[in-house]
């Protein structure tokens, strides 16, 4: 993804949003950022056996309003969260449809290219503008 800190990012998003970044916030931020596949809550439970779920809910729903994760929407009720692409660059996801896996994948600048410019010719053509993809 990016080489950048994500905590540096994750710091100046907190506080546009008037939210602190806690430690909390910051064990967070460092497992989504170590992960290559976005995680479920259990998963995030395993690797901060500390944090209760509920503190955990309540900070992820703050890092989301505040634009440093998202919550990746799946098949079934399963969410996964993950860095924002701001803080972890543009990428896609490779997932199972069988057990519903998921890995982060990162496609070669001239197929995106070309994968933006069919894009926009199809929203042009059914009248509508592409932001992105």
């Amino acid at each position: 993804m990016t080489d950048r800190d994500p905590h540096v990012d994750a710091a100046v998003l907190m506080k546009q949003a008037s939210q602190r970044y806690t430690a909390v916030r910051r064990s967070i931020v460092t497992v989504l950022s170590k992960s290559s596949t976005p995680l479920t809550i259990g998963d995030i439970l395993r690797l901060l056996p500390k944090v209760p779920q509920s503190s955990l809910y309540r900070n992820l729903t703050v890092l989301e309003q505040a634009g440093v994760a998202v919550r990746v929407k799946t098949s079934g009720d399963t969410g996964r969260y993950e860095l924002s692409e701001r803080l972890a660059g543009h990428h896609h996801h490779l997932v199972c449809s069988r057990c519903g896996s998921m890995k982060d994948i990162v496609v070669p600048s001239a197929i995106e290219e070309r994968l933006d410019d069919s894009l926009h010719s199809i929203a042009k053509r059914e009248g509508y503008v592409m932001q992105h993809h």
